[in-house]
């Protein structure tokens, strides 16, 4: 620090309190939000954390500063421990027999039909028609007469008995059983469908966790007082805590073959992640690229995912970049 000049100390300070959180973001995993509730809204942030980090090592770097050390080793730890944050390679192979499933946030379909849509152009149902899939999974999904989705089989749960908001699967396959786990939740649940693939009984799972509530993209972001915004993550935090539970009850009691879908509204770096994708394998760790953006803000934010057992091949995982709601749609090709 002696040989630093003022402004440098000053960012150094800084570097030290980001390159902390850092660290202290690597005990998420371990930590259940109904022990510590705020906590868990540090999970949120680890993207920016890593972001912010890696900025500072190259500043210290490229001005030969020992100080490039200190973010530069706890983002190896980073790497070295915790779930990725940009892949640099990927799997693109393909077989015949592979499921190909899509998992999409819709957000009720409001994008999917502009008004000044022509004729000509392409909306969200026939993006989704051109990928040719054997499952798609919709979170926020809405029924509407505008629905343009070509599947023989479908089901779909709706949150009230006479509502058109809820969770749906399409397949192409027969599906033999279906069911939802009616979580206690406004506007949230976790539904299975087992479909019917050659001799292969497959259960997809379609979870939506419990929302946040946090819309960056409106113009009213930022003008609810702080303590209370963080009082209100704090409690859906643990609401996941609880619908984890309750998932993970569920989905031990079945032993075949199985592929989880959804919007977790949280991310990789989170308890709920961690204890839900013990044993399984995450699509986008496996044959992904990129950041894995599947939220549309500023910067990379993956809450969605597709996760299966841990003796599938998942032999393609892609993110798309259309912009038809402020989720991006997720596809993996998976095969046993």
């Amino acid at each position: 620090m002696k040989n630093l000049s003022f402004l440098d100390k000053i960012l150094y300070l800084a570097n030290s309190l980001i390159a902390t959180l850092l660290l202290l973001s690597f005990l998420l995993p371990f930590v259940s939000p109904r022990t510590i509730p705020a906590f868990a809204i540090l999970s949120l942030f680890v993207p920016i954390l890593l972001i912010i980090n890696a900025a500072f090592a190259i500043y210290w770097l490229v001005k030969l500063k020992k100080q490039f050390l200190l973010s530069a080793i706890i983002l190896t730890a980073g790497w070295l421990f915790s779930s990725p944050f940009y892949k640099i390679s990927d799997n693109n192979s393909s077989l015949n027999s592979d499921l190909k499933v899509m998992s999409y946030n819709v957000k009720t379909f409001d994008l999917f039909n502009k008004k000044n849509d022509t004729e000509e152009s392409k909306n969200g149902f026939d993006f989704i028609a051109t990928k040719n899939l054997d499952v798609l999974v919709l979170q926020e999904y809405y029924q509407s007469s505008k629905v343009k989705l070509s599947f023989p089989y479908k089901y779909v749960q709706f949150k009230s008995k006479n509502g058109k908001y809820g969770l749906a699967i399409y397949s192409k396959h027969k599906i033999i059983n279906s069911g939802s786990l009616n979580i206690q939740s406004k506007g949230n649940n976790i539904i299975f469908a087992d479909i019917l693939k050659g001799k292969d009984t497959i259960r997809i799972y379609n979870a939506h966790f419990e929302s946040l509530r946090i819309k960056p993209n409106e113009e009213n972001f930022g003008q609810e007082n702080s303590e209370k915004l963080i009082k209100r993550m704090a409690s859906s935090f643990k609401k996941q805590a609880a619908q984890t539970a309750l998932f993970l009850k569920h989905e031990q009691q079945w032993k075949g073959k199985k592929i989880i879908c959804g919007d977790f509204n949280n991310t990789a770096y989170s308890w709920m992640y961690h204890e839900i994708s013990k044993n399984k394998k995450d699509a986008f760790i496996e044959a992904g690229k990129g950041f894995g953006k599947s939220y549309n803000y500023w910067f990379p934010l993956r809450i969605d995912f597709i996760l299966t057992n841990e003796n599938a091949i998942v032999n393609q995982f892609l993110t798309f970049s259309e912009e038809y709601s402020d989720h991006f749609p997720i596809q993996a090709k998976i095969n046993w």
